[in-house]
């Protein structure tokens, strides 16, 4: 029997995640690398290495800092170019360094001219410098004085402030047994955590009806199944 309950379809109002440091929700997996960002200029190093699994919250991090520091994004790709990377003296920021194989020389250009300039390097990798696999011998002494800091896969306590944010954006209740349900089911990543807001929040238009417990398991469950 066809399901008579009538739905809505959803409009698309562009709910992009916000990057500011208001938006930041802050646990023990990313406070080490919220207080670096809170510290700057007064860095311990002029490059700093903040590492982490894909989903940990560094392009948020990262966004923070740019805004902050009127950084330069760069992309490891821009760095077979160093005379053009090197051109402009702000802070630098690249929030990919191990997407792909990285030109040693490139980088090693780059930080010198971050040195020569006084000023600040952010890279971002899913992995610590050492693991890299760096084989020019400048670059890897470049990357053992720089400062490492590690943010973590995100706690239960970080994906629920990160959806009860994101609803409170979307200016809709939530009740907070839901927020805990939905931090333990989904994986432990924050873009997750915006893609299960994100349909949850269209369900619930659909449907007309409360985002509730059980409106989340069904949507869980419909994710699941797609990605099997």
């Amino acid at each position: 029997m066809p399901d008579s309950k009538p739905r809505q379809l959803p409009l698309d109002l562009g709910h992009a995640p916000r990057y500011s440091r208001d938006d930041l929700v802050v646990s023990p997996a990313n406070r080490a690398a919220v207080a670096l960002l809170d510290r700057w200029p007064d860095w311990h190093a002029p490059v700093t290495v903040l590492a982490g699994p894909t989903g940990s919250g560094k392009t948020h991090l990262a966004a923070v800092w740019r805004e902050r520091a009127g950084a330069r994004q760069l992309h490891a790709a821009d760095l077979r170019e160093p005379a053009l990377a090197a051109a402009d003296p702000r802070p630098v920021l690249i929030d990919d360094i191990d997407a792909g194989p990285i030109d040693e020389a490139g980088l090693f250009h780059l930080i010198n001219a971050v040195l020569q300039a006084g000023t600040h390097m952010l890279v971002c990798s899913r992995r610590f410098p050492a693991a890299w696999g760096v084989a020019l011998p400048d670059l890897a002494s470049r990357l053992k004085a720089a400062s490492v800091v590690e943010i973590g896969e995100p706690d239960d306590l970080l994906l629920a402030g990160v959806i009860t944010k994101l609803f409170a954006d979307r200016q809709v209740e939530i009740e907070p047994h839901v927020v805990q349900f939905l931090a333990r089911r989904i994986e432990r990543s924050l873009s997750a955590a915006i893609g299960v807001v994100d349909r949850l929040d269209r369900a619930a238009l659909e449907s007309k009806s409360r985002i509730t417990r059980a409106l989340a398991a069904e949507v869980i469950e419909r994710l699941e199944r797609q990605q099997d």
